[in-house]
């Protein structure tokens, strides 16, 4: 992969991360990411780092959430680093409730572009039921907190 990324390298991995946030697939989302990943999904929290804690991460968002959406707005490229504003919304699984999701990321690809280190910088709100969300599966107990 050449030196600076373009637009449309930044529009490409965005949409293989749609592909796998919406099909809540952490198999996926890792192949996206470089081996020595650091993941940040919460600016309050420690960095996830390594293939190992990000799929921990992901695996629990594919147990918890279903009917998920996910839409970058604005894509911007500087450098090896992907900026975006995105929004989305996925129903937690064990309650029904639906939740909308806004946020900006920075993806910053290493020479084989894969993310080397990922920041968010999510907003959440509950809007209502999903009563689509009784018909699937049971819940999956994993003991930690549900969030975007």
């Amino acid at each position: 992969m050449p030196n600076d990324l373009t637009p449309g390298d930044g529009q490409d991995i965005l949409a293989r991360f749609k592909l796998a946030r919406e099909g809540r697939d952490p198999d996926l989302m890792l192949e996206l990411c470089a081996p020595d990943v650091e993941y940040h999904a919460d600016p309050f929290a420690a960095p996830m780092r390594g293939a190992l804690a990000v799929r921990e991460h992901w695996n629990r968002i594919a147990a918890e959430q279903v009917h998920v959406d996910f839409d970058a707005e604005r894509v911007w490229v500087v450098g090896r680093t992907v900026l975006a504003s995105w929004h989305g919304a996925f129903t937690r699984r064990a309650s029904g409730e639906r939740v909308r999701v806004r946020g900006f990321s920075t993806l910053e690809l290493d020479e084989e572009g894969l993310i080397a280190r990922m920041r968010e910088w999510p907003a959440w709100r509950l809007v209502g039921r999903d009563a689509g969300a009784a018909a699937d599966d049971p819940p999956q107990q994993t003991g930690e907190k549900q969030d975007g």
